[in-house]
């Protein structure tokens, strides 16, 4: 079968791997589309310390259930269309025993620690395949990009009554846009490029800010009544960004790091203890956040021309990397179509 391989940095190739089996307890999917995420660019760029060489990327699933193995429940069928949880669990770690298997200590996820989904064929435990009947093959590719963000939400504690300032409009910040808008907050989207902005208008962002253009503190000032953002949910990565979380959160808000911004970062830590505000990071996402996305999908109001950047053949999955590289403001979302 064709997969596509991240044989070292800067250099991708399609290559032929054996096609897997479903033993006992699995599903042998066959691929539709898989997205290309943040961690496959780092990856790509060398610049991804979880990964080694070579490496199958992918973890953004969209598939039909080619063949069922023994031992799994008699309501997953042939044909029908799925999305995965990517991540694996141990089950005996802190994480684990607290019932937050998304951040695992050991976590593995295709594409990262281990082999991804971007090739023709893969078989998963059916405990982490998700049907979504009715759900579009290229929608079902969206979903797991999409629950990231979500999970920031809800670890942020958001309400109705929050202002909550997403910082980076990229996929993962769309997640945390639409999740917040869901629950009835106000959501000030910030980025560094005008065509996100936009679509991050277009999923529900009350309020846009360019903070190359514009002087981010002083918008808010205006936007807050110089209050700040209860809730601010970076999605960039930057330490930039990362600073600017600390400084322009509101006294006794919340701080949601998904970034990672790849240096260490330097904080001016009074401001921990002055606002007394509460820093989480938020891994992953949960069969939750996964649920609650495909719900959001049914609705149907999800921009998915717009999101989705371009669909490639597998043989163009390296220049599509490539391409992405080399301008990586304007692109929101690549599929690679099998």
């Amino acid at each position: 079968m064709k997969a596509v391989h991240i044989e070292e940095a800067g250099k991708v190739a399609v290559v032929r791997l054996n096609k897997p089996v479903a033993t006992e307890g699995e599903l042998l999917l066959r691929l539709r589309y898989v997205g290309f995420c943040g961690s496959d660019l780092s990856s790509y760029l060398g610049k991804n310390p979880m990964v080694e060489y070579p490496r199958v990327p992918g973890h953004e699933i969209s598939a039909l259930i080619e063949e069922v193995g023994e031992g799994v429940p008699e309501d997953f069928s042939v044909g029908e269309a799925v999305t995965v949880m990517p991540y694996t669990s141990c089950g005996h770690c802190p994480s684990c025993l607290r019932e937050r298997s998304n951040a695992c200590q050991f976590n593995q996820t295709l594409g990262v620690q281990r082999d991804g989904a971007m090739q023709e064929y893969l078989s998963v435990p059916w405990q982490k395949v998700l049907k979504a009947p009715g759900l579009g093959e290229r929608e079902l590719a969206m979903v797991e990009p999409l629950t990231v963000g979500f999970h920031a939400v809800e670890r942020g504690r958001v309400s109705a009554s929050d202002v909550v300032m997403v910082l980076g409009c990229g996929m993962i910040g769309a997640g945390a846009i639409v999740s917040a808008v869901q629950k009835g907050a106000t959501v000030i989207a910030v980025d560094i490029d005008d065509h996100k902005l936009e679509l991050a208008s277009e999923l529900g962002a009350r309020h846009t800010i360019n903070s190359r253009s514009s002087a981010l503190h002083e918008e808010l000032v205006k936007l807050t009544g110089d209050k700040g953002p209860e809730v601010v949910v970076e999605a960039a990565g930057n330490p930039v960004t990362y600073r600017a979380a600390v400084e322009e959160v509101a006294f006794t808000g919340r701080v949601v790091c998904i970034g990672y911004a790849g240096i260490e970062v330097a904080f001016a830590t009074k401001l921990f203890v002055q606002k007394e505000m509460d820093i989480l990071g938020s891994r992953n996402a949960t069969a939750e956040d996964f649920r609650n996305v495909i719900a959001y999908l049914y609705q149907g109001t999800f921009p998915m021309k717009r999101m989705l950047s371009r669909v490639v053949k597998v043989e163009e999955a390296g220049e599509a990397l490539k391409a992405w590289a080399r301008d990586p403001g304007r692109i929101m979302k690549i599929l690679v179509e099998f």
